[in-house]
């Protein structure tokens, strides 16, 4: 189980502000940034943690050696949604994960009125974080799909590199993770070319 170290800003906070950095979208970037972290055989739990500060969580973490397989085995799951190039791919795998156990009853929370009200998947408001992560990024992705008809997110299009990214937002949708892999891939392609 995990300890309560998730950002819980008090009712204080401006409600915008929470909005915000609690809104689909970041919870969707939230989940890109795991999934990569994740991916790897052997995660940096520091690496994890912070990555988890990044996205608005605070305190000790508290996370276990057991919390990061569960962790990563969520993120292997999840990089199935990104994987899928059609819509009823990404359809079918968003079911699958949602349909599989790893997630609660469609909740809404406010964490003893703490937060403003939110949804919540997970089976409490003290799952372990395995189970809240595959639960907040499979409801984030979902409204993703749902808001624009099309799969949320990709593996990045540089055949050396494993990562994930979202491809919605304004404008066509990306290919690459960063631009580090798109001069890469432009660069070796010119350099295809001239030869």
């Amino acid at each position: 189980m995990r300890y309560i170290a998730r950002m819980e800003p008090s009712l204080d906070d401006s409600h915008d502000d929470w909005s915000t950095r609690h809104s689909v979208r970041a919870t969707a970037l939230r989940t890109v940034a795991l999934v990569n972290a994740l991916s790897v055989e052997h995660p940096d739990p520091e690496g994890v943690a912070d990555v988890l500060r990044a996205h608005g969580e605070s305190g000790d973490l508290g996370l276990t050696p057991d919390d990061l397989g569960d962790l990563r085995a969520a993120a292997l799951l999840l990089r199935e949604v990104f994987a899928a190039r059609r819509v009823d791919d990404a359809v079918t795998a968003l079911n699958r994960l949602l349909a599989r156990g790893g997630t609660g009853a469609l909740r809404l929370t406010s964490h003893g009125a703490t937060t403003p009200w939110h949804p919540h998947l997970d089976s409490d408001d003290d799952a372990p974080w395995g189970e809240w992560f595959l639960a907040s990024s499979c409801l984030a992705l979902t409204v993703l799909l749902w808001d624009d008809q099309r799969p949320p997110g990709a593996l990045c299009a540089s055949p050396a590199c494993p990562n994930v990214l979202l491809t919605q937002g304004g404008g066509p949708p990306r290919r690459y993770c960063s631009r580090r892999c798109a001069t890469r891939e432009r660069v070796a392609a010119h350099r295809r070319a001239k030869a």
